[in-house]
């Protein structure tokens, strides 16, 4: 189907969805935006496409493959639009448009996810879905079955408290795929999680990391609800009364990241078991709040990798 007009009612719809969080959480849809974000979509989420009439030529051999997902995506109901040259810069979030978007579900996962115990939901659905075998695997993932029968790995959370800069959450979540956690959990102060710029700093991890937003003002709550599950709490905090790698992270637990420039609130604080430091030399007083997720999250793999 061909768009030759910015003011056509679907390119209004996904320029909302990229420019406004209302829309996006009214809608529980995002765009995305490039080749590789495209290709790593679960099919399954994916609503509609936009590609510029040149897009399969400007992307060489990955062309073949673009056009043999879009015919997969048009057998099974994704609706494909077509756009002139140039209309693509008018709707894109980035300085240099790659000639594709896609209009795409948000993932749906549930408490229990985030602990290891199901699969990617549909909005509305009950049933666990998995992306497209072929393309996704989440095998090896604490929290999933391991490949030689053995007993799952107990949970490793990351936690985030109002965390505001999003390439930092999505730096977050491409570190936290990268160390093997379960799940992490947000409270609804934390900046959208499909803001594009976070979804791009995530390099496709939204996609495969079980995350769960708490949207009442009971952070504290869901917090309480993960200790009662045998999660212990280890909070990132200055006045931490032992070095990081002290602690054994072997069992069930979560790391506690606060905002950048406040930290957590006293009362997330307040419910940690374990207050944490990370020992830095110089006149530094705290690291970025990436790359303090980052050190914590790798000392739980490694350790986690030793037994």
């Amino acid at each position: 189907m061909e768009i030759s007009s910015a003011s056509n009612a679907q390119i209004r719809r996904a320029a909302a969805l990229l420019a406004r969080s209302k829309a996006r959480r009214e809608e529980q849809a995002f765009v995305i935006e490039g080749l590789r974000l495209f290709m790593d979509t679960p099919q399954n989420l994916i609503e509609a496409v936009f590609v510029d009439r040149s897009a399969a030529a400007q992307m060489g051999r990955d062309g073949g493959r673009l056009a043999k997902r879009l015919e997969a995506l048009a057998a099974q109901g994704a609706v494909l639009y077509q756009i002139p040259d140039g209309l693509m810069a008018k709707v894109s979030d980035t300085a240099a448009p790659q000639g594709i978007l896609a209009v795409v579900r948000r993932p749906q996962w549930t408490f229990g996810d985030l602990l290891g115990s199901g699969g990617m939901r549909m909005p509305g659905s009950q049933a666990g879905l998995r992306a497209d075998a072929a393309e996704v695997s989440v095998s090896g993932r604490p929290g999933t079955e391991r490949n030689d029968g053995g007993a799952a790995p107990s949970p490793l959370l990351l936690i985030l408290e109002n965390v505001q800069d999003p390439g930092n959450l999505g730096t977050m979540f491409r570190t936290a795929e990268a160390a093997g956690v379960s799940g992490i959990l947000m409270n609804r102060g934390t900046v959208d999680v499909t803001n594009p710029k976070t979804v791009r700093a995530t390099m496709s991890a939204i996609f495969r990391v079980p995350f769960l937003v708490e949207e009442s003002a009971d952070f504290a709550g869901t917090l309480v609800r993960l200790k009662a599950e045998g999660v212990r709490l280890y909070a990132a905090h200055l006045d931490g009364t032992a070095a990081y790698d002290r602690f054994s992270y072997i069992e069930g637990c979560g790391f506690l990241i606060g905002n950048e420039g406040n930290g957590l609130t006293p009362e997330t604080v307040a419910l940690a078991d374990d207050l944490v430091k990370i020992p830095m030399c110089g006149q530094i007083e705290s690291l970025n709040a990436a790359m303090a997720a980052g050190i914590l999250l790798f000392e739980a793999a490694r350790q986690r990798r030793l037994t």
